[in-house]
């Protein structure tokens, strides 16, 4: 079953030079509404930083003056941790004051971002979080929070793709090996993720749609003990994260068969990709950092300046190739675009493979 993965996501590009992150344009369009709601929502959040004395320019030279909580939607231990720990700490540097994370994992990253959307909108809350953001506003049913108006985008972090991994003993040697497993047994092979709603948890649904099989799907409060359970035996294989699974695969704790991006990545030298086997299937992860609705344009300017600053660090940028990661940092209104267009992507995939978050 070919066909189901709807338009490929289509990043900022990342040039290098003095070390500093680039970038080029995003993809996706608002519709008329869509940027008339983003014109009034900055409209707004401009009126009330001066209602409240904070007179632009005088506000993004003065934020912030006390610490920074980002909230994690993740149990620690998975990709956000790669990419969001280090990050925050060169953030700290960047705005003088402490950047704290705060792993708050549970209904499928819902939970998390439903106590990011509705904190404060004065910039010391902020979400770090997935693809799982854009995929939840059509796979869960009364979401408890507006994806489009309960969030300020702030910019994207990285890019890159989800892996296919097995215990080193397992059989599966390939996606091959996989699809025909899976055909002999419908639903008696495992497969867990970091959650319902996760990006990871969509991956492997088009996987199962694209080969036409049934795979149970195991879902866990984060990634870490997903990879807990595949080391001890209790599942076939996981669906993880390049950054999370990594360090397992680099330390011949867990075998990569297969990433999902359409290319290769050069992080995983001789993995193949999911679509060299199902032509057709794509399905990359993304990172980015979201403030609260109605957060004032000159604090999200603030942030994202921050951002791009501390994603340009060497080391860091470095870190994140290594681990199978494209940095991609882009501009507040950009990322309105891309998220939008990520919403109904991933809505036509939900639609048309009837996937449910049970």
């Amino acid at each position: 079953m070919t066909g189901m993965r709807g338009p490929a996501p289509s990043f900022p590009a990342m040039t290098r030079g003095n070390d500093r992150a680039e970038v080029g344009s995003t993809p996706g369009r608002m519709s008329g509404a869509a940027a008339r709601r983003q014109g009034l929502r900055f409209l707004l959040a401009g009126a009330a930083a001066t209602a409240c004395g904070w007179p632009g320019t005088g506000l993004a030279q003065t934020y912030p003056t006390r610490p920074i909580r980002v909230i994690v939607p993740f149990t620690a231990g998975g990709g956000t941790d790669v990419v969001g720990r280090e990050l925050a700490q060169l953030l700290a540097a960047e705005l003088g004051q402490p950047v704290v994370i705060d792993n708050r994992a549970g209904g499928g990253t819902v939970l998390g971002s439903d106590l990011a959307s509705k904190a404060a909108p004065d910039g010391y809350t902020l979400l770090l979080t997935t693809s799982a953001l854009a995929i939840n506003a059509s796979l869960v049913k009364n979401l408890p929070y507006d994806t489009e108006r309960g969030f300020t985008e702030v910019g994207l972090i990285c890019h890159g793709p989800n892996v296919v991994v097995v215990r080193p003993d397992s059989p599966y040697r390939s996606v091959a090996d996989i699809v025909r497993a899976a055909k002999a047994d419908p639903g008696g092979l495992t497969y867990g993720s970091s959650g319902n709603g996760s990006a990871v948890h969509l991956a492997a649904e088009l996987f199962k749609l694209t080969a036409g099989v049934d795979i149970t799907h195991v879902p866990y409060r984060g990634a870490g003990p997903a990879y807990t359970d595949l080391l001890g035996g209790r599942l076939d294989m996981v669906f993880g994260t390049a950054g999370g699974v990594a360090s397992f695969v680099k330390g011949d704790r867990m075998r990569a068969v297969a990433v999902t991006s359409p290319q290769r990545s050069p992080a995983y030298e001789g993995v193949p990709t999911i679509a060299e086997t199902l032509p057709g299937y794509e399905a990359e992860v993304w990172y980015a950092v979201f403030a609260p609705g109605g957060t004032p344009a000159p604090v999200v300017a603030r942030l994202n300046e921050a951002m791009r600053r501390a994603a340009a660090a060497p080391a860091y940028r470095s870190r994140l190739e290594n681990e199978g990661l494209t940095v991609a940092v882009n501009a507040p209104d950009e990322m309105t675009r891309f998220m939008r267009a990520e919403e109904a992507r991933w809505r036509r995939v939900v639609t048309d493979g009837r996937i449910t978050s049970d």
